[in-house]
C-alpha cells in the first residue's frame, strides 16, 4: 500500500513538473525560427465575415538569421503583395509592414517559443486602434511523416480601448508544403 502511495505520488509530481516546464514560453531570438519558416509555401487566407482565398507565400531568411521576410501574394487582402520584414535589433524585433496601398507600418516585437510555435507580441495600432498585436506561428504536423508539413499563421489583435480580454483573430493563413496536387495558378 506504501509503495502504491508512493508510486502515484511520485508520477503526479512527475506530470506536475512536466506539464508546468511545457506551459511557459521562452523568450527567443529571430535566429532559432527563421530557417524553419524558409520556402515557397500555398494555402488559404481567411479575414473574418470573408471568403477565404488561395495565396501563395514566399519566404526568406538573411544568411545571419537576423532578417526574416515573408511575401503574401497578391489578392489575398489588397491587389499588390504584401511584405513583411522582421529584423533582430537587440533584444526586441522591428516589423515593417508594407502592402503597396497604405502607409508602411513599423512596430517593435518580442519573439516566444512555447512547444515548437512560435509568438510576435507587441503594442501597435490596428485599424487606428491601440492594440496588443499576436502574430502567431503554429506547426502543422504530417500525418505520414514526423515532420512539420506546414505552419498555421494567425494574426491576432487585443484591442486597448475595449473592454475584452480577448484576442480577436484579423487573419489566418495556411502555409502548406506545395505539392502537384495543390499549386496554384499564377498570375
Amino acid at each position: 500500500m506504501i509503495h502504491t502511495c508512493r508510486f502515484i505520488l511520485l508520477l503526479t509530481a512527475m506530470l506536475l513538473l512536466t506539464h508546468s516546464t511545457s506551459s511557459y514560453a521562452a523568450k527567443v531570438t529571430l535566429d532559432t525560427f527563421c530557417s524553419q519558416l524558409v520556402g515557397e509555401w500555398q494555402g488559404s487566407a481567411a479575414n473574418p465575415n470573408v471568403a477565404p482565398k488561395q495565396v501563395s507565400t514566399s519566404v526568406m531568411c538573411s544568411a545571419d538569421k537576423r532578417n526574416l521576410y515573408i511575401s503574401v501574394s497578391r489578392g489575398s487582402r489588397f491587389s499588390n503583395s504584401e511584405t513583411w520584414w522582421f529584423r533582430q535589433q537587440q533584444d526586441h524585433i522591428l516589423l515593417v509592414y508594407a502592402n503597396g496601398i497604405t502607409d508602411d507600418i513599423s512596430q517593435q516585437l518580442t519573439l516566444y517559443e512555447q512547444a515548437g510555435s512560435y509568438s510576435f507580441l507587441g503594442k501597435g495600432e490596428i485599424n487606428q486602434r491601440p492594440a496588443l498585436v499576436q502574430l502567431q506561428f503554429d506547426p502543422m504536423m504530417s500525418d505520414t511523416k514526423p515532420s512539420t508539413a506546414g505552419w498555421q499563421w494567425q494574426q491576432s489583435a487585443h484591442y486597448l480601448d475595449d473592454d475584452s480580454e480577448q484576442y480577436q483573430v484579423i487573419r489566418a493563413i495556411s502555409l502548406l508544403k506545395p505539392s502537384a496536387k495543390n499549386t496554384l495558378p499564377t498570375e
